[in-house]
């Protein structure tokens, strides 16, 4: 759910979660109610469950573990709870409000979907598509960063994804002489791209791509692409 979201927006979250405790047996949200907040388990088990027909027991669905989140229904859809979620072991969670979710993820997306088809009208690679066909590749887009110096691909790895940069600067690499370092032999900016011969070609990466500024890339896996 956040794993889409760049380094200014995660410090946001960060900073509006609330840490909430929940003993074993405590009922964290009941099927029917109002949801104000999102939870992500931080440890601890939790059962959810949901009435299917009336008159019946609840049925179980599944168990929560560390690292899920739950209640994003609520606020996505303004509906009311569609399960009720009970604390199986002593728990730790936190939880994130609904203004803070609805500004930050919900709209995050769609802004991102707007910027990453404006961004792909620049690539040269892509610039004869058609709206519909940037529509679905913006869909399919995932965002990474990489720091100053930090290697986005290593030459001979197997590779997946293909590249594009929003923002930053990179340098490609390639051992020319066995033994040797690697020696720069491409430099890269804002709208350029790579990784696409791994993929056309199904060979192992050509060269090294490593970021000279902080860089902002985003990716399409091989599947999509």
């Amino acid at each position: 759910m956040f794993s889409s979201l760049n380094p200014t927006e995660l410090d946001t979250i960060i900073g509006a979660v609330q840490k909430v405790i929940k003993k074993a047996g405590d009922v964290v949200i009941k099927e029917g109610d109002e949801g104000a907040e999102l939870f992500i388990v931080e440890n601890g088990e939790l059962k959810c469950t949901k009435v299917l027909e009336e008159g019946q027991e609840p049925t179980h669905l599944k168990d929560y573990v560390p690292g899920e989140a739950f209640g994003e229904l609520a606020l996505l859809y303004n509906c009311p709870r569609a399960a009720t979620i009970v604390a199986k072991t002593d728990s730790e969670l936190f939880s994130l409000d609904r203004r803070t979710f609805n500004h930050i993820v919900r709209d995050s997306a769609q802004q991102k979907r707007d910027k990453y088809e404006d961004f792909l009208k620049t690539v040269e690679l892509l610039k004869s598509l058609d709206t519909y066909e940037r529509s679905k590749i913006a869909d399919a887009l995932d965002e990474k960063w990489f720091d100053n110096e930090e290697f986005v691909i290593r030459e001979h790895d197997d590779g997946n994804s293909f590249y594009m940069i929003m923002h930053g600067t990179a340098i490609a690499t390639k051992t020319v002489e066995p033994g040797k370092p690697a020696i720069e032999v491409h430099q890269y900016k804002e709208g350029d791209y790579f990784g696409e011969l791994a993929l056309l070609k199904n060979a192992p990466r050509a060269a090294n791509i490593v970021a000279t500024s902080q860089l902002q890339v985003v990716v399409l896996e091989r599947k999509s692409f």
